[in-house]
């Protein structure tokens, strides 16, 4: 017997027996579904973290005051650790960096007519918009000049400008934050949560000068919250890093056995941690869907095992003609991987299904890759070997004689 009867003999043997092979399959094409479509999870979820990370830029750095708090007595007369405009300025000309830029910031009211909210207001200078990679949708964004003259000037988010401006252009119009008004001569471009847990498109952007002059108080005059400093692109971060702390340190006179009155935070280190965690999460996913493709294979074994026990006199009669007992074998195997094979095309066809409505709400995207596709059809094939060997080796060793004496 060739190999494309004994598949034949096994589709005669499925079709003999639908409902049960219905149902067997069943639990087949529950675990393909999962497999196939939790591992599409698991991958548009490593894609869409790497998306996002990649929009805050992996090579940022962010620069504040701090540093190890159980040492930051360095100064007797009690001083804070403090940042300033002069800092970020020695921090821009280093050759390890792109660029860097002043943060100040503070929740400040803004008000247009009788529409009032509390929002979050960015004080910086015009490189920042290249290092964030903000774009402008509409307008422009203010110039070093604009800063120079602490011009009251700001550059909205695209939300911030449908609330106070009800979807009319608000480029010329004026904002008043805290009362002192402010001109809108630019609307930021796109959305979503930005490094510091703001969304895109709700910020609130000013000069610096203009920030530090009418909203921000700080302890003293250039002082800032924090600096953005973004790393040369195909540079080492690492040594960017280094040269951040040196120059700091130097400009701080802070002596070799003293601890740093700052503190370095590397985006890039967050974006491997967050990466790591995706894949063990999609791992787990696929896991969880391996369990349940197991489950049905237990089931494939179980009805096997029936099918040997009803189809004992049929093996003793195919012995007895002739067959020998790896055709036997080979032919209970080929119906058990058949069985998962043809579950597993419709669990895939589920799972696309399933992937595409999810996909269809717009708020995530979920992909079925060959890979996936691939990986299920092996484990299908699989879980048909393994569980189907066992029923098919004790058909393969009944004796003819026993058999056809068998009622």
């Amino acid at each position: 017997m060739n190999f494309l009867q004994i598949v034949v003999e096994a589709f005669r043997s499925m079709m003999a027996n639908r409902l049960r092979t219905l149902l067997t399959m069943l639990g087949i094409i529950i675990g393909i579904t999962s497999v196939v479509l939790l591992l599409a999870v698991g991958d548009s979820m490593k894609r869409f973290i790497a998306k996002e990370l990649e929009q805050l830029g992996t090579n940022m750095l962010f620069i504040s005051p701090g540093g190890d708090r159980a040492q930051q007595q360095r100064m007797r007369n009690g001083a804070q650790p403090a940042m300033t405009i002069r800092d970020a300025a020695a921090l821009d000309q280093l050759p390890s960096l792109a660029g860097a830029a002043p943060v100040l910031q503070g929740g400040f009211n803004l008000a247009v007519g009788n529409e009032n909210a509390t929002k979050t207001v960015h004080g910086v200078t015009p490189s920042m918009f290249k290092i964030r990679g903000w774009k402008i949708d509409k307008g422009s964004a203010f110039s070093d000049a604009d800063v120079r003259a602490a011009s009251r000037m700001v550059v909205i988010g695209r939300k911030v400008a449908d609330q106070f401006f009800y979807k009319q252009d608000p480029l010329g119009k004026y904002i008043r934050i805290e009362n002192i008004s402010f001109q809108v001569v630019g609307v930021l471009y796109g959305e979503g949560k930005q490094v510091d847990g703001g969304d895109l498109s709700e910020y609130v952007i000013v000069p610096i000068t203009a920030a530090a002059a009418g909203l921000v108080k700080t302890a003293f005059p250039g002082n800032v919250h924090y600096v953005v400093a973004q790393g040369k692109s195909g540079g080492n971060l690492q040594d960017a890093i280094l040269d951040i702390s040196e120059t700091l340190r130097d400009r701080h006179h802070i002596k070799i056995d003293q601890p740093d009155d700052f503190r370095i935070d590397n985006l890039a280190s967050f974006a491997e941690t967050a990466q790591k965690i995706s894949a063990g999460i999609a791992l787990l996913l696929g896991l969880i869907g391996a369990i349940s493709l197991v489950v049905g294979g237990i089931g494939i074994m179980n009805i096997m095992l029936v099918s040997v026990t009803e189809r004992t006199r049929e093996i003793g009669i195919r012995m007895a003609i002739g067959a020998k007992p790896r055709d036997v074998l080979l032919q209970f195997l080929t119906e058990a991987v058949v069985i998962c094979l043809v579950g597993g095309v419709f669990g895939i066809l589920f799972a696309s299904g399933a992937a595409a409505a999810i996909t269809a709400t717009g708020k995530f995207d979920v992909i079925i890759t060959m890979r996936a596709v691939i990986v299920a059809c092996g484990f299908s094939s699989l879980v048909g070997v393994f569980f189907g060997f066992y029923p098919a080796r004790r058909a393969s060793r009944l004796l003819p004689v026993d058999c056809l004496r068998y009622e």
